[in-house]
């Protein structure tokens, strides 16, 4: 698989280098999967708020670029995936609900015209995480922001472990500390690696106790874009 251009008929965008896993761009008929990966990454996110199979068509609808995934190229199973949507934004205003942000989660919000991609979510599911699957997809969202010529990527990170500390710190200290690397978060830490900077915090962002309902708005600028 090392350095092939297509996996089972569909164009493969990224690849680990031992070819085991592939990234390629999702379909509509991968919602099926996609619920499952979804639903297997975010045990405590509430039923209204998880990704299904009707939400994950709709993503298709609106912006089939934005939507990725990952392949086990031994198996052909889908094991990770993100998906994204284009928007504009306003910075000074930035701290807006996950469903506000995505329409309900149907990505009724994409702006065609937008000059960001918005990261509405990325998961690996349990069982193969550990194996560079989010590096693959976080590579393959930014080489789609350098060919749009997109001014960078913007998502609200869900610090996963401040809720099992809320009671002895503010989000904001365990936010700081974070940021100063006195602190690993599961989720956080691992962006702040990837280049992303912190820009601010969300309260009321989505319900998920291992995070206090909280997001952490996190920006990656391309520094290729073009005004």
């Amino acid at each position: 698989m090392t350095g092939a251009r297509s996996f089972l008929g569909r164009d493969v965008l990224a690849a680990r280098a031992d070819g085991r896993y592939v990234v390629v761009q999702a379909r509509a008929d991968d919602a099926p999967a996609l619920e499952a990966v979804q639903r297997a990454c975010f045990p405590d996110l509430s039923e209204d708020e998880i990704a299904t199979e009707r939400h994950f068509r709709s993503h298709q609808a609106h912006f089939p670029e934005g939507q990725l995934a990952v392949l086990d190229a031994h198996t052909g199973e889908l094991v990770a995936s993100s998906s994204d949507l284009r928007m504009n934004v306003d910075f000074a205003h930035y701290a807006h609900p996950y469903l506000e942000e995505t329409g309900d989660n149907l990505f009724t919000t994409h702006d065609p015209h937008g000059e960001w991609l918005y990261g509405a979510d990325i998961g690996v599911h349990p069982k193969c995480r550990g194996q560079g699957l989010a590096t693959l997809l976080y590579g393959a969202r930014h080489d789609l922001i350098r060919r749009l010529n997109l001014r960078g990527h913007i998502a609200g990170a869900m610090p996963k472990g401040y809720g099992a500390v809320a009671d002895v710190l503010s989000i904001e200290q365990y936010v700081m500390e974070v940021v100063r690397g006195e602190r690993a978060d599961p989720v956080l830490s691992v962006q702040l690696r990837r280049g992303y900077g912190v820009w601010g915090i969300i309260p009321d962002y989505l319900e998920d106790e291992s995070c206090g309902n909280y997001g952490v708005c996190i920006v990656w600028r391309n520094k290729e874009f073009r005004p």
